[in-house]
């Protein structure tokens, strides 16, 4: 088809571009340009979004060092830096009194070995006596360069941010050696600025978290009892609270000799995690506590007895309880227990074989009065552990409870001939739970005589 066929068809000659290479290159100049600003926001958006994610992550965390190493780690990680490091100020505000550093290397770390952190001398220094971002591009040719003690990586690049808590500086931190080789830039120097300010804050929750919790389990605490003298039996007990700041638990543990030479162990668990759980938890132990003393019938009617002046009198949760008597026996000593709803005592024998004592489990206090408690008698043998816990020990959101008492067993028999102390404080420290409940144990100790020894006549001292 001609040419002039093709446009009496409606097809006009193909557009040409332009050829003015002047306005070629301002397009190409403005795409450039265009391109470049595109980049620059989508960095920015990815800056901010890691800005956002650094703060939530470091809010995440309560405990106080968990949070000072995030803060650390997210800052390394927001700049590209290779190592970073917080210095806590010391009260006088003079020096530093604390340094957590992250990214270095196991060899780096090994080669600092015995050199004190920096109190902040030299550059470090800078920021103490002016809480202003400082960036420097050569730390060694800094007037206030001290140098660096043997075996310290080389850094020359740093960038330091003072963080605020409440008003007050509470540290500073430092970041150096941008992955790329850059030196910080005015960018970096922002973003970290922000960074410190969302800091500032984590900590104080932090902080506030702390004394929280420690107000909650000295409160916990000042309603447990100070175990007497159970000789010949050897006991140790433990109590750690939850893992959440504002619980209040309602375990609880108690043993005592009673007035017929035997000695009577409790432990219990209320329901709730308030206030009320633990007012209710110190009512129901210490009337526990006045009927085991004074009434010497097997554990089974103490636990009826207490179970129905309860209803009688006060608005009680349910609650579970474990009560025990190690009684002496012919050949040892025999433990004669009743339980309302709680776990059963695990048993470690000599020669570390375990036993959980299942029995009849009963149904907490504040169901119903009127059902049958039963007892249950086990002898022990001599040398013997007997373990009374509550399920903050042994329960996980992610397992079974099957599979923590399991693991409660292997880990108890692992432990079992360390000094009792040391064992309960292993079993709490490494316990198969999720740590989300508070937690009670006491573990009684059986010992390889079979009766309690006789006082001394008076006038007649042992020789």
């Amino acid at each position: 088809m001609s040419e002039q066929e093709g446009e009496r068809e409606g097809h006009g000659p193909a557009p040409q571009p332009p050829q003015d290479p002047g306005l070629r290159l301002r397009l190409d100049g403005e795409l450039e340009r265009i391109g470049t600003q595109l980049r620059a926001l989508a960095d920015a958006k990815d800056r901010l979004q890691g800005l956002l994610d650094a703060a939530l992550a470091i809010s995440s965390e309560l405990d106080l060092p968990a949070v000072l190493r995030r803060i650390v780690t997210t800052a390394m990680d927001l700049v590209g830096a290779r190592y970073g490091a917080l210095g806590v100020l010391h009260e006088s505000g003079e020096y530093l009194s604390e340094f957590i550093t992250a990214g270095l290397s196991e060899e780096e770390r090994a080669a600092l070995s015995g050199v004190p952190f920096p109190h902040g001398r030299g550059v470090l220094g800078l920021l103490i006596n002016d809480p202003e971002p400082l960036r420097v591009e050569n730390i060694p040719a800094h007037p206030s360069s001290a140098g660096f003690p043997p075996g310290h990586p080389p850094m020359r690049t740093l960038l330091g941010v003072a963080i605020s808590v409440r008003g007050e500086i509470y540290g500073d931190l430092y970041l150096s050696e941008r992955h790329d080789g850059r030196p910080f830039d005015r960018e970096d120097e922002d973003i970290v600025v922000a960074l410190a300010g969302a800091a500032g804050i984590a900590i104080e929750n932090a902080r506030l978290f702390g004394h929280v919790r420690e107000s909650a389990e000295r409160f916990q605490r000042l309603l447990l009892p100070t175990l007497p003298d159970l000789s010949p039996f050897e006991a140790a007990t433990v109590y750690r609270p939850a893992a959440r700041p504002n619980q209040l638990g309602g375990d609880w543990y108690d043993a005592m000799v009673l007035p017929d030479d035997t000695v009577g162990v409790a432990i219990g668990d209320v329901a709730g995690h308030d206030l009320d759980a633990a007012a209710a938890m110190a009512r129901i132990h210490s009337m526990l506590r006045a009927l085991h003393y004074d009434r010497r019938t097997p554990p089974s009617q103490v636990l009826v007895q207490l179970d129905r002046t309860l209803q009688a009198t006060a608005d009680i949760p349910v609650t579970t309880v474990c009560l025990a008597r190690v009684e002496p026996h012919e050949t040892g000593w025999v433990l004669r227990w009743s339980t309302a709803g709680h776990f059963p005592p695990l048993l470690i024998t000599p020669d570390l074989e375990t036993a959980y004592l299942d029995a009849e489990p009963g149904v907490p206090l504040g169901v119903s009065t009127g059902i049958e408690r039963p007892d249950h008698t086990r002898e022990l043998p001599a040398g013997s552990l007997l373990l009374f816990f509550t399920d903050g020990l042994v329960e996980h959101h992610a397992r079974s409870i099957d599979e923590g008492l399991t693991a409660l067993a292997g880990l108890a028999a692992t432990h079992a001939e360390r000094p009792l102390k040391e064992f309960v404080r292993v079993l709490a420290d490494h316990h198969p739970s999720d740590g989300q409940d508070d937690m009670a144990l006491l573990a009684l100790r059986i010992p390889a005589g079979t009766r309690r020894p006789e006082p001394d006549p008076p006038g007649d001292p042992a020789v």
